[in-house]
Formats: structure tokens, sequence, C-alpha cells
């Protein structure tokens, strides 16, 4: 449980400038594999019940390896089409719709209605149905998802994964979306956030082809204004639901069906040879479709003719069970119509890993071009062989695929391996072209296989297209890396996870990613390529990071570091080491992240790696700014900025300029300060990126505080923490919300500084964040200490000079001190209080902070003068006056002056 609690450790100081440039959220597109079957989406650690709602963003220096987070989209309408074969089940119908009506009418919650029978008899056909006749009644969505409980090759889809889907179609950003090692923990987590998302919502929820109620139970809503179907071929029994069982069609219904589909006029059919047909293939609307699609692509074929061929593919069929001989046999006889190369291409549909398919997909299995693939696929779907899908996809029913692997097992075993690795192969040239979109310039793109030359891959003209593509293709994908797996394919293996590493990176959901990334380091133990197994465990370390599960991911990178050793991999071991450094700054081990930083910089340095440079001065500057070494954060902070540009990396460019803000801001350089912020907040905006825009505006308010502009640093917190609430960035939020009890401090109200003050206080313990925390008690006591509350005063200093001692954070530190001072001043303790700024005094000359040098003179001087030192007193003040007007503070200049005149 412990490795899910997502804590921001932190190194954050009493205000914004003092805590990590944290770089914004790993967003994916939403993860919607399972649901809408398929359906293209565009671009997706908040744990309810308990568990924290924010994982940590990216670390210091850069997004990893894309250019920004992928917008997470709302996909609320998901149903697949209705279709023509759906027949008159009125009765059924009747008794769904007017349970539902009944139920809204009465004001009552609606129970869940759960539709079962057998294979092939129409439950998703009648589901899908009734959906498309409820959804004006359920006008906030209306979703599907296939739980592949009965699926051919496929595992019941988990509960926390169908719930990650239904999480990221209904909104939610991937980082919000919970993830951890204990999977029942993550699932209820998931469940929770579910249920409060559809909390007062009218939505539709069709749960297809379910194993159990185990598996579909966390996905129910927890409000009463949503309704859910669930089809199962098992009868699933509960307290609450309403069961209805569709059976197979009554017969009048079943050659009324047949009539249609034939295309034929019912007279000319002869109504006995087509009630013997209906009843051949058991009245299943499959096998009625099947039947009426044969006879109206052979008009010289009587009704007569189509008996007599069912009559033999049964005899042939005759070892089955009866319902099982009724459906096979409508396949066989529409398969052995079809023209031996098609035959070929539809036997070879069945070893494909995923759920569905595009035709390049059905090109690698099939060993033909796409445009072949395409024209088998839609004659296939004429034939009712195969279903479509949104997006120009198809796939195999549950019992078609069976049937297509059954065939392909008879004579094709050999077969069934060198399509899996056809089709892996294909994934792989894909996936070289939708990496060189969504890989940030300079960075190492996954080559592609040397055998992918006449491979055809689909048209990715954008970024947006390849984040597309990765999303619609993400689960599919996955399902390859298992089969081949399992076939020990373990060359593919180990490509198709470095392909996808860096997707999962940015998209996740990441829990799914240290999966791939424990498979792909196995694997590649069996292949005795150490260099890969290196490259597997340094992603590994990579997405424990993002995890916020430390201990993991040092122990994963240090492996990966040894083993780049031994097989002398230097820009792996760089790669690895620069992790290293970004691990350790995060938990406030600043020695270390400074030395594996400084070693990967004289790496990449050797090897002539550019962006591998700026990426390690980038977070070498954050780790120097985080102890206070302000003039060594600002000179690998510029040659970080400088390379950046030279690479044309927008988002390292703007991530470095807000950095040397901070350290300009702590430097009393406000005019510069406030330049590369508003330089690094326009190119955010460029980039549509909402996370690190609000950074930068709080950045901004912070300097505006300072400089004296109150109303316009009230404006870019509360425009901060507006973008972080509806980003749902918890952490963020936090930050903006202590930003703006300083704030009100400043103008006067005490009071609500307190309250603000103690919200973003709980939010940092919350989160694990101690710098934040720190930042917040800093400010509380000041706060305090105005109302007249001097013990919580007192307290809150002494918690945050611990917590600031403990992360080495001088600046903050010094900054305590001296509100300490200004405390104990006020309460007549000149003493004590000049002892206060003589630390704080020492501690800003020795880091160079400006502003908390003036503090500390000004503090000085105060008590001096009371103590009866004036001529002490006045030349601390003067002091303090030269560095105030250095910086810029005319109103603390004034003050001084008042005093002395």
């Amino acid at each position: 449980m412990t490795t899910m609690l997502v804590g921001l450790v932190t190194n954050a100081v009493s205000d914004e400038s003092r805590w990590p440039g944290w770089l914004g959220w790993l967003q994916e597109h939403a993860w919607f594999s399972f649901v809408a079957l398929g359906a293209a989406m565009a671009g997706l650690t908040a744990l309810l019940a308990g568990l924290s709602e924010t994982r940590p963003p990216t670390p210091p220096g850069r997004p990893e390896d894309g250019a920004g987070p992928p917008g997470a989209a709302q996909v609320l309408r998901s149903l697949p089409r209705d279709t023509a074969a759906f027949t008159d089940r009125a009765a059924e119908l009747e008794r769904l719709v007017g349970s539902v009506r009944a139920s809204q009418e009465r004001g009552e919650g609606l129970p869940v209605h759960v539709i079962d029978g057998m294979p092939g008899v129409g439950k998703t056909t009648f589901a899908v149905h009734a959906g498309h006749l409820l959804s004006e009644r359920f006008p906030d969505g209306q979703l599907f998802v296939n739980l592949n409980g009965h699926t051919p090759g496929r595992t019941p889809v988990q509960a926390g994964e169908a719930l990650a889907s239904l999480l990221a179609a209904a909104g939610v950003p991937t980082q919000q979306i919970p993830v951890g090692d204990d999977v029942g923990a993550v699932t209820e987590a998931r469940a929770a956030m579910w249920r409060s998302r559809l909390a007062d919502k009218k939505a539709l929820l069709i749960l297809d082809n379910a194993a159990s109620y185990r598996q579909l139970e966390p996905l129910l809503p927890g409000g009463s204004g949503c309704l859910v179907l669930v089809t199962s071929r098992k009868r699933l029994v509960a307290n609450e639901e309403v069961v209805m069982s569709v059976d197979a069609l009554p017969p009048d219904h079943a050659v009324e069906l047949f009539v249609r589909l034939s295309g034929r006029p019912a007279d000319a059919l002869g109504r006995d040879v087509v009630e013997e047909l209906v009843r051949l293939c058991g009245c299943l609307p499959l096998g009625v479709s099947l039947l009426a699609a044969r006879l109206r692509h052979h008009p010289s074929w009587t009704a007569e003719d189509l008996r007599g061929r069912l009559v033999a593919a049964r005899d042939r069929l005759g070892e089955l069970h009866a319902g099982e001989r009724a459906v096979a046999a409508t396949f066989d006889l529409s398969y052995r119509d079809l023209a031996p190369e098609r035959q070929r291409f539809f036997r070879h549909l069945g070893f494909f890993p995923g759920t569905d398919l595009d035709p390049h997909v059905g090109a690698a299995l099939g060993e033909v071009s796409v445009v072949v693939a395409r024209r088998h696929l839609e004659a296939l779907y004429d034939d009712h062989l195969i279903d479509e899908q949104p997006g120009s996809r198809y796939r195999l029913h549950d019992l078609l695929r069976d049937y297509a692997r059954g065939l392909a097992a008879e004579g094709e075993g050999m077969d069934h391996v060198q399509a899996v690795r056809r089709v892996c192969t294909y994934y792989l040239a894909a996936l070289a072209v939708a990496n060189g979109h969504i890989v940030r310039s300079g960075a190492a793109v996954p080559p592609a296989p040397d055998d992918t030359s006449r491979v055809e891959t689909p048209a990715l003209e954008s970024r947006a297209d390849a984040l597309s593509w990765l999303e619609t293709e993400r689960a599919n994908v996955l399902a390859c890396v298992r089969r081949a797996n399992g076939l020990d394919l373990y060359d593919l293996v180990v490509r198709l996870a470095a392909a996808m590493a860096p997707f999962l990176r940015q998209a996740g959901p990441w829990d799914q990613a240290v999966g791939l990334h424990r498979t792909a380091a196995e694997a590649a133990r069996h292949t005795g390529d150490q260099r890969a197994r290196g490259d597997a465990l340094a992603e590994l370390g990579v997405v424990r990071r993002f995890m916020a599960a430390y201990p993991q991911a040092i122990e994963a990178l240090n492996d990966a570091v040894m083993v780049y050793e031994a097989v002398a991999d230097r820009r792996g071991k760089a790669d690895a080491l620069n992790q290293l450094g970004i691990v350790w700054y995060l938990t406030a081990d600043n020695e270390d992240a400074a030395r594996a930083q400084t070693e990967a910089l004289a790496l990449y340095r050797e090897l002539g790696d550019r962006l591998g440079q700026a990426n390690a001065l980038a977070d070498l500057g954050m780790t120097h700014r985080q102890m206070s070494r302000f003039d060594a954060a600002v000179e690998a902070q510029s040659e970080a900025l400088a390379i950046y540009r030279e690479l044309g990396d927008r988002y390292g460019e703007a991530n470095s300029l807000r950095d040397l803000g901070v350290a300009h801001c702590l430097m009393g350089a406000y005019d510069l300060a406030a330049r590369r912020h508003q330089e690094a907040f326009d190119t955010y905006l460029e980039l549509d990126d909402r996370v690190h825009q609000a950074y930068a505006l709080n950045e901004l308010g912070v300097v505006r505080r300072l400089t004296g502009d109150i109303e316009g640093a009230r404006t870019a917190h509360n425009q901060a923490m507006t973008h972080f609430t509806e980003l749902g960035e918890r952490f963020g939020r936090a930050t903006s919300v202590r930003h703006l009890g300083v704030v009100e401090r400043v103008t006067g109200d005490a009071t609500q500084a307190i309250r603000l003050l103690e919200e973003a206080l709980d939010a940092y313990r919350e989160l694990g964040s101690r710098g934040g925390e720190a930042a917040s008690l800093s400010e509380l006591g000041v706060a305090r200490g105005i109302v007249g509350e001097r013990d919580g005063a007192i307290e809150a200093f002494q918690r945050g000079l611990e917590i600031l001692r403990d992360l080495g954070d001088r600046c903050g530190e010094a900054e305590v001190l001296n509100h300490w001072g200004t405390l104990l001043f006020t309460s007549d303790e000149p003493p004590a209080a000049r002892r206060h700024f003589d630390q704080a005094l020492m501690l800003a000359r020795d880091i160079r902070c400006p502003l908390e040098e003036a503090r500390a003179l000004e503090g000085i001087g105060r008590c001096d003068w009371t103590i009866d030192w004036p001529g002490h007193g006045v030349d601390s003040l003067r002091a303090a006056v030269t560095v105030y007007r250095r910086l810029g503070l005319s109103a603390s200049v004034d003050d001084i002056e008042r005093l002395l005149v």
C-alpha cells in the first residue's frame, strides 16, 4: 500500500521560487483500449478512499521523451452502431424500457440489468440496440466496455484495467488515475474515483461479455441515475439485479430475419425450406445472418441448394454438441464458400493476439498488401464473418475467432508463430513512425528492425496522428507482447517494449508499463542481450520514479548502471545516472544527485550527445538551486538553455527559462526573473501545456508580490489555481493556495491567511510534500503571530526549521529565522530576536540570497536600536536600505528611512 501513497517528496520552501521546478505530468490521451471496441481516440495520483490524489510531476528539467503531455479527451459516446441484423424482440425490449422508465419516474435507483444467454444468441446486439433506444434518457454519456469474459485467446479484462478505461473516457487525466503494486488497493481506489465521477450523473454503461459478478462489481456506478446493462454467457445472479435471459429467436422471427437479410422475396424462397434452414442453425441470430448472407451472395442458389449444403456441413461437424454444431455449421458453410486465398486470410485472422484490427494489421497477418487486406476484410464483413467497428476497424465475433483458430490449428501450427512474428514486425515498423512524432528533438528513437522495409505503415503525419494511433493500438500491441513472450519470441518482446516505452512514459498507465518492462528484462535475459536488459531495467526505474516508488526506482536504475558498465555502454550508463540523479533530487539526497548528474554530464560530453548534456545540465542546475548554490545553478541552467535552443527543443527551453527565473528571483534580480517567467509562460501557452502555464503563473505571482504588485500577484495565483483545479493537480493547487495565503497576510487579513495556509498545509501533508509543509509552516507562523497566537507561531517555526534543515535548504532556513526573529522582536524580546537575525544574516550572505540578507540586516538594526545601541542600529539599517534599493523594493526602503528620520 505504501508504494501507492504518492508523495511529492519535495524541497519546497516558503515561496514557490524555492521548490523544484516540477515538470508536468505525463498524460495519456485517455487509455481506452477496451472502450468502444477499439475506436480511435484522441489523447489520458488521485487515490480516493484515503489515498493521495496526485502523482509527482515530471521531475526537474524536462518532460520525459515527449513534446509535452497529450491532452486528455472525454469520450462519453462510445456505443457501437446499431445493426440491421437486429430483429423484433418486442417483449424483452418492452420489459427493459419499462423497467427503466418506471424507476426513473418513481425517482428510484436504477437496478443493474443482466442479459444472459448462449453464444450467438444476440446478447450484445440486444444490449446495444436497447442502449440506442434509451440514450436520450441518459444525456451524460453512453459507454461500452468489452470485458473479454469469453474471448478465445484473451484473458478476461481485470476490473482495474476496465476502470482505467472508464475513468479516461470520463475525462480523468492520466496523472490522476491511481496506480501501484497492490492490485486490490488500486482497484478500490479507481472504483471509488469512478463512483465519484458518476455521482449525480445520468449515464448508460454497457458491460459486455462479463465472466463473473466479481469482475463487474467494481465497475458499477454509485449514483442512482446510471443504468448498467451487463451481457454474459453465465447467469450472474446477485441481490438487486434484473436478470433478462435472451433465448434463440422464435421461429417466425428467425424466418423474418432470414428473409430480410437474404434480399429475396419471401414467396421466392419457400416457407418450408426457410423454416428448416433457421431450425438447422438453432434460430440463433448469428447463424441466421450468416446463412442469409450466403444466399444473398449467390443469386444462382435456391433456398434448397443452401439447405443441402448446410446439412452436409452439420454432418461434418457431428462430433460437436448440439448448440455448438448449430452455429459452427453455419460458419463452416460460409467459410467453405470463400475463395482459397480468402480462406487463408480468414484463418490467419484467428492468429491475431489483439481484439480489433485494421487493414494494415490484416496485411501483416495475411502476408498481402494493405489494398488486398482491405478488400478481404470488406468482403468478410459483407459475408457476416467479421464485424465492423468505428474507425474502419474490424473484429471477429468470439465464436468466429475460435472457429478460425480451430481451422488454423488443423494444419498451420508453425504458421501461427510466423503470423505473430509478422504482426509484431508490423507494429515495430509503425511504432518507429509514431515515435518520430512524439519523441523530443535530439532523443533516440527505437529503430525498426531491418526486415521492415517492405512493411506498409499507416500515414501518421503529425503528433496528434501518432498519439491517436498509439491510443487505439495500445491494447493490441501489449497483447502481441504477451503472445510473443508465450511463444518464446523474446527478441520481439524486447523490441516492442523498447518501442512502446516513449508513449507509456507520457501516457501511462504506469503500472501497466511496469509489467511490460519487467517482461522485457526477463526476455533479454533469455536472449543474453545485456544491453537490452539494461534498457528494460532503466525504463522500469523511470516508471517507478513516476509512481513515486523511489526505493524500487533506485534499485532498478542501479541495476541498469551495473549492466551498462559490464557491456561498456556509456550512453546507457549516462541515461541511467541521469535518472538516478532525478530520483535523489526528489528525495532531497542532494549530494548524491549532484554526483550522478555530474558523472552523467561528463559521459554525455564524451559522446557528443547534446540533448543528454542539456538534460543533465538542467537537472544539475535544479539540484544546485535546491542546495542554495545560485551562481552554479544559473551557470548550469544557462548552458542547458543554449543547447535546447540549438536543438529547437521548445519544452526544454521553456523549462530552463522558468528555472532561471526562480534562481534570479532568489538572487534578487526581480526584473530579469519576471522576464524569464513570462517567456516560459508564453512558450507553454504556444505548446498548449496548461500544467506548466500554471506553474509559470505561480512563479510570476511570487515576483509580483515581492515587488509590491499585490493585485497582480493575486490574479496570477488565482489563474494558476483555476488551471490546477480543472486539471486535478493537487500539488500545484496547494501551492497556489499557499501563495494566496501569503497575499492575504501581506494585505492585512491574517485570519483569511491562516485559513488558506492551513488548507495548503493539510494538502501538502496528505501528499507527503515535506518542502511544501515547511513553506506553509513558515507562513503560518507569521500569520499566527499577527493574531497573537505566539505559542502556535513558535511551534510552526520550529517544525518548519527542522524540515528545512533536514532538506538542506539554507535559503528557506534563513527566511524562517527572519520570521521568527520578527515575532520575538514584536514580543519585546530583542536580544533573542537579534540572535535569530544574526543566524539568518550569516546564512543569507553565505548563499548570496539578498532578500533574506536585507531582512536580517533590518531586523538586526531594529533590535540594536531598541536595545539602546542606536549607532550599531543605524549602520545595519542603512546597509539594509542599500540592499533593498538594489532589489528595487522601494516600500521597504521608505519604511526604514521613516524610522531613521
